[in-house]
């Protein structure tokens, strides 16, 4: 049997939960598999751990029976608790394989643990690209309301763009961060081109993407989006923070970045999108040239190969 462990739930319908709830099906013909957010002393001959800090306590049990673990990083552990060392450090320690989901994060990792990472990109089944053409520009922003997600510079950027720009802003995500939910609400109420949707099942989410002409991604720390993966491969473009995280998934040459929290510079690309069609045929085109990654065959090669080297 071989142990999942993730901090995310079916109920908080987040990157974690998918993450593990996509393997675990990639995995069932070859393995039982069981899913869940810690170990409790269940007989497994390996785990694969979802998120270094919030697994520690899981890796280190598990660890200390003397069979052989696999973490996965997130973003959180990457960018923020990584480099203070700690539990995050000790369970890559304790790890007999590391996975990063994309390539960026090699570089921020030392020389011993890179050694043992090898980078998994996640991936979803492609679907078609739906979007209306009738000159407005339709924008899908898909992201838990919380500080790492960074909506305040969706909000920002609405705000700072000409009032006749024929925009609409979908905003899907629950507000796990209250204030940043009473912020996207008074938004939507005073600007008819921004609705804030909240949470939606994922095949809900995953259809807004494809009918829409962006997708706009403004993480300020990011281990690698599913959402990212769902907009390419639905061949809709991405317009992206320059963060590490979203590097290592469209690549460092990919036109469509704007810097960290900078709404300016988002709203600036927002614009030269509706008055300039040929840029998002050409950020399409970037996008589609790696799709090849984002294969579900692909992922699940990658994942198994990991399991096989656990139990090898």
């Amino acid at each position: 049997m071989i142990c999942l462990v993730t901090p995310g739930t079916r109920d908080a319908n987040n990157g974690n939960w998918r993450t593990a709830a996509r393997w675990s099906r990639m995995l069932r013909d070859r393995y039982r598999i069981i899913v869940q957010t810690a170990w409790h002393g269940e007989r497994a001959a390996a785990m694969v751990a979802l998120h270094a800090k919030r697994s520690a306590e899981s890796v280190a049990a598990f660890h200390s029976t003397g069979r052989p673990v696999a973490v996965v990083l997130s973003g959180t552990d990457l960018y923020r608790d990584l480099p203070g060392g700690g539990e995050t450090a000790r369970s890559l320690d304790l790890a007999a394989r590391i996975v990063a989901l994309q390539e960026d994060a090699l570089a921020h990792l030392s020389p011993s643990w890179r050694a043992k990472c090898g980078v998994i990109h996640q991936s979803a089944p492609a679907i078609a690209h739906r979007a209306v053409k009738d000159g407005w520009l339709r924008c899908a922003v898909v992201g838990h309301l919380r500080a790492e997600k960074d909506p305040l510079t969706i909000l920002a950027a609405v705000q700072a763009l000409p009032k006749d720009l024929r925009l609409r802003v979908r905003h899907i995500g629950a507000a796990l961060d209250p204030e940043l939910g009473r912020a996207a609400r008074a938004l939507a109420r005073r600007d008819d081109r921004y609705r804030y949707i909240g949470a939606l099942p994922h095949g809900l989410a995953r259809a807004a993407i494809a009918s829409s002409d962006l997708l706009l991604h403004p993480s300020r720390m990011e281990g690698g989006a599913n959402v990212i993966v769902e907009a390419v491969t639905s061949d809709t473009p991405v317009i992206a923070s320059r963060v590490s995280g979203n590097v290592g998934m469209l690549g460092s040459d990919y036109p469509g970045y704007f810097e960290a929290g900078d709404a300016a510079g988002l709203a600036g690309t927002l614009e030269r999108c509706a008055s300039e069609r040929g840029f998002i045929a050409r950020l399409r085109a970037r996008a589609r040239s790696r799709r090849p990654l984002f294969r579900p065959e692909a992922e699940a090669r990658a994942i198994r190969g990991v399991v096989a080297a656990l139990l090898a």
